[in-house]
C-alpha cells in the first residue's frame, strides 16, 4: 500500500519547511502532505519532529493565527471557528488558547455589526417574521451562539 516517496528525505525536509514557512500549519495539514508525498510513521514523525525543534510548526500558533483571521477578517463565531479546528485535530488546549484571543466587547460588536447589515440587506423582505428568522439563519451560519443572536435580534 506504500507508495514510493516522491522525494528524497533531504528535499522533503526543504520542501515541507518552506510549506510551513509560507503559513501557520498543524500537525494535520503537514502530516497529510507528507502522506501524499509517501512518508510514513518514522520518516513522516522525524520530519514532523525537526520542524517543531526548529520552530517551523507550532499548533498554538497555529491555533491563534486561525482564531485571529477567521474572527477579524471572514467575521466568523467562535462555534465556527471551534468546529474548524476540531476538523484539523487542533488540541483542546490549544483552541482555548485561541479563542482566548477574542475579545467580548470586540465579540459582541462584531456580532452587532454583521446583524445592521444583513438587516439592510432584508429591508426588502416585507414579513417582519421572515425578516427576522433569515437574520438568525444568517448569524448562526457564520458561528455565533444562539443566546447571543436572540439577544442581539431580540432589540430589533
Amino acid at each position: 500500500m506504500k507508495s514510493e516517496c516522491k522525494y528524497s528525505f533531504l528535499e522533503a525536509k526543504a520542501k515541507i519547511e518552506a510549506y510551513c514557512a509560507y503559513q501557520e500549519r498543524c500537525h494535520f495539514e503537514v502530516s497529510t502532505k507528507l502522506r501524499s508525498w509517501g512518508f510514513f510513521g518514522d520518516q513522516e514523525n522525524q520530519l514532523i519532529a525537526d520542524l517543531i525543534t526548529n520552530r517551523f510548526l507550532d499548533e498554538e500558533r497555529f491555533a491563534e493565527s486561525f482564531v485571529s483571521g477567521k474572527f477579524r477578517i471572514k467575521k466568523w463565531g467562535r462555534i465556527k471557528i471551534r468546529q474548524h479546528l476540531k476538523q484539523k485535530h487542533v488540541s483542546e488546549y490549544s483552541i482555548k488558547k485561541g479563542m482566548s484571543s477574542i475579545g467580548d466587547k470586540e465579540y459582541m460588536n462584531t456580532l452587532n455589526h454583521l446583524a445592521e447589515r444583513k438587516s439592510v440587506e432584508l429591508e426588502r423582505e416585507k414579513d417582519p417574521w421572515k425578516r427576522k428568522v433569515k437574520l438568525m439563519r444568517y448569524l448562526i451560519s457564520k458561528g455565533y451562539e444562539q443566546d447571543l443572536i436572540y439577544d442581539v435580534v431580540g432589540r430589533e
